[in-house]
């Protein structure tokens, strides 16, 4: 196919979707649903127009969904509104650290003991499939600051975590195969990647988060430019704390996600010094705090004076407007392009295997951690029961397969691992795609009938 043939079928996608996406909300599939179609529509699954060979093109697959996950990790951060102290960010935590490594361990118990899968790539399989998705999930995690379901902010916080978090058990894996078994090694890496890694990394994003984000935004409430390219200021945010935090060999994946959370809070703390001129003043001892304040972003109208724009609290609210509009946009073309290219994959590299250890994941092994791991916690019995069905798996995964791939597998192996990789991601975005709306609006009834 032509340059101009592909821009067709790019723009003519791009056009359904825009036009037709209010009917696919209504309908019992996710858009992801449909992108996968697409791809394998276009793959030798379909009218073979494409290939994809994820081996021999891994180098720069790689540093696209490295691209991709770090932007939803921003993103995901920005969304994130209520306070680190609040009871919603311990069940994030909980799903982003005993969940996901009682996944690690269940993949690769399964993978080894059902599956043949040698020690070393099942655990490397586990690390790579134990995340969850920041890009696939839209349907199901915090899309407004003002959402504060403990179930989206669970799923939320948890992509944003575990996708850094399985890092270190992914650079396990592969020393683990590199050298032969468990030894010396062991103790540096627990103390390197993460005793130092993952804290380190937290810290770093979110201290740059919260300090650049209130320069920018004492700086703009200054200043008689009222059109300041505020999307400069997020892809700045993103790209520094992510070099900081890999320079100083700390996570950066966790840096990006903390950034975007620190900027965030550099929000909240602004209204809480200086609340919008049409809300209460929340600063007074004894006042509702500034949680109770609405987003800025929401008190911003689509033009604001240069009179507005000092305000401190308008600053604010039109550099996150900015920001997520931006980072919205950035994401969704980006899932497009990743989970067509998925569809293309998956015909070649299909495996039954993979099928079972996918229904195995999501029917028990997921379920189960998250059952295990969410006990005293404060959860209803319908919110544990989602919180261990939507585990979604995507871009993440894909990044980590094609990291594996360029540091260390196996030739031998890589074509096995691929398979199983591919197929887990493409029957998550079929089975989760299928599930997310009706599962939800059971899930809206029992809310109700409780309330």
């Amino acid at each position: 196919m032509s340059v101009l043939g592909w821009m067709a079928a790019v723009g003519g996608l791009l056009l359904l979707m825009a036009l037709t996406s209010s009917q696919v909300e209504r309908l019992p599939i996710s858009t992801s649903l449909i992108y996968l179609a697409v791809g394998l529509g276009l793959g030798p699954g379909g009218f073979e127009l494409l290939r994809l060979d994820i081996e021999s093109q891994r180098t720069w697959l790689e540093t696209l969904t490295e691209f991709a996950v770090i932007v939803s990790l921003f993103v995901g951060g920005l969304r994130l509104r209520l306070p680190l102290q609040h009871t919603a960010w311990r069940v994030a935590l909980r799903l982003a650290g005993p969940v996901m490594l009682l996944c690690i361990l269940g993949v690769a118990a399964t993978a080894n003991l059902l599956l043949g899968v040698p020690v070393g790539l099942a655990l490397l399989l586990g690390a790579i499939v134990a995340p969850t998705d920041p890009v696939l999930a839209a349907e199901v995690s915090v899309t407004d600051a003002e959402d504060h379901d403990r179930v989206r902010y669970g799923l939320s916080g948890e992509a944003g975590l575990n996708d850094g978090a399985a890092f270190p058990f992914v650079i396990f894996a592969l020393m683990y195969l590199r050298l032969g078994g468990l030894d010396v090694w062991v103790g540096e890496w627990f103390l390197t990647r993460i005793v130092w890694a993952v804290p380190a990394g937290l810290a770093i994003g979110y201290v740059l988060g919260t300090g650049l984000g209130q320069l920018a935004i004492r700086i703009s409430a200054g200043n008689t430019d009222a059109s300041a390219p505020n999307d400069f200021l997020a892809l700045a945010l993103i790209a520094l704390s992510y070099v900081a935090a890999e320079s100083a060999q700390a996570w950066g994946f966790l840096a990006v996600f903390a950034a975007g959370v620190g900027l965030r809070h550099a929000e909240v703390r602004t209204v809480r010094a200086s609340p919008h001129p049409e809300v209460a003043d929340l600063s007074m001892p004894g006042g509702p705090g500034a949680e109770a304040h609405p987003p800025a972003e929401t008190l911003v109208t689509a033009r604001v004076s240069v009179e507005q724009s000092q305000e401190p609290a308008v600053a604010a609210g039109v550099l996150i407007a900015e920001a997520l509009s931006f980072g919205d946009t950035l994401e969704r073309l980006l899932e497009v392009l990743l989970v067509v290219l998925v569809g293309i994959a998956v015909a070649s590299v299909w495996t039954w295997s993979g099928a079972l250890l996918a229904v195995l994941l999501f029917v028990v092994i997921r379920p189960a951690s998250a059952w295990v791991s969410l006990v005293g916690s404060r959860t209803s019995r319908a919110q544990r029961w989602l919180l261990g069905w939507f585990g979604i798996r995507g871009i993440g995964s894909l990044y980590y397969l094609s990291y594996a791939l360029n540091h260390g597998v196996p030739s031998s192996e890589a074509r096995s691992l691929v398979g199983l990789v591919v197929t887990v991601v493409a029957c998550s975005i079929v089975i989760h795609g299928i599930s997310v709306t009706p599962a939800l609006q059971w899930y809206e009834r029992s809310l109700a009938r409780r309330a």
